[in-house]
């Protein structure tokens, strides 16, 4: 009897033991987290404070100068969105279509894992080694030179793994049954991955791709690799013509800054000026992020609102 009664107690000790840890724990994790989030509004209250008084319309309409006063970010966010644009453009539909080939028809066999394995693993390498990768077969072998183009598969690259990822993750969250009930009222593979599994895991790529975009935007060293400038006054050739057919590609040969890389100009500059205008560019960086993680949000919520399971 006494055995039972020293185990019971000693049950109890550690059980205490355990719940002195567990609120230990939440105190430890609450202060890391305030000083996260202090951390964080004090750097952003910085950059506003620094960088609203420079946000006015000439501003955004103005080429960079020597001149800080005359100064803007023309260049640098109508660059960031055709790269942004090119990316976009290659990376959504290679990446979709590689996660739904790997998940819904690749056969489940050693190869399928090693491929699986290295793909993850590309989600984690820095990015100037795709900025290395990109200046050798983009630059120098297909001979694209220092363009939006190149600028544009190279974030695509770095952005790929993300998309095969989160689309392959998306998919497999669907229940099998779905495909089951598809499969038994006749619809072929392809049929049961347009008209159903793809269209209720859209939520969890499109916040996938968004949040790879996203990435993108703030990237630095794969362009500076392959040679953005730090320093251009003129704009890309417009993608829209007065002569049939009305639509030119000339603008993906051209040369190109884009925000992440003004700003370091920037900054690297010792007048304080200058430091103030990063800040305001810096501002107008955040917004983007920000307003391209909300539209992820949205339409998650969206499109899991129309699913009925």
């Amino acid at each position: 009897m006494p055995n039972h009664f020293s185990h019971a107690a000693a049950i109890l000790r550690s059980i205490q033991v355990r719940k002195r840890w567990e609120k230990v724990f939440i105190i430890v994790g609450v202060f890391s987290l305030f000083i996260a989030l202090a951390t964080l509004v004090l750097l952003v209250s910085d950059l506003l404070i620094r960088g609203w008084p420079m946000l006015n319309w000439r501003f955004f309409t103005s080429p960079p100068s020597s001149d800080p006063e005359e100064a803007g970010i023309l260049i640098a966010w109508v660059g960031s969105l055709l790269v942004i644009f090119v990316t976009a453009l290659v990376a959504v539909p290679l990446g979709i279509s590689a996660g739904i080939y790997l998940e819904e028809y690749a056969p489940k066999n050693w190869l399928l894992d090693f491929i699986e394995i290295n793909i993850t693993n590309l989600a984690g390498v820095p990015s100037i080694i795709y900025g290395l990768l990109a200046l050798g077969f983009f630059v120098y072998i297909l001979n694209w030179g220092e363009s939006i183009l190149t600028a544009g598969f190279t974030l695509a690259l770095l952005i790929l793994p993300i998309v095969i990822v989160t689309t392959r993750e998306s998919l497999r969250a669907i229940p099998q049954g779905i495909r089951e009930a598809a499969y038994a009222v006749g619809a072929s593979r392809w049929q049961v991955i347009a008209d159903h599994v793809l269209p209720y895991s859209m939520g969890g790529i499109l916040t996938g791709i968004i949040v790879g975009i996203s990435r993108a935007i703030g990237e630095t060293a794969p362009l500076i690799t392959i040679g953005a400038l730090t320093f251009i006054t003129f704009l890309p050739d417009s993608p829209l013509t007065a002569q049939f057919p009305y639509i030119s590609f000339n603008w993906v040969w051209a040369p190109f800054t884009v925000l992440p890389i003004q700003m370091f100009n920037w900054v690297s500059r010792p007048q304080d000026a200058f430091q103030i205008n990063a800040a305001a560019a810096g501002i107008v960086l955040l917004v983007l992020t920000l307003g391209v993680n909300g539209l992820a949000i949205y339409l998650r919520y969206r499109f899991r609102k129309s699913i009925k399971w």
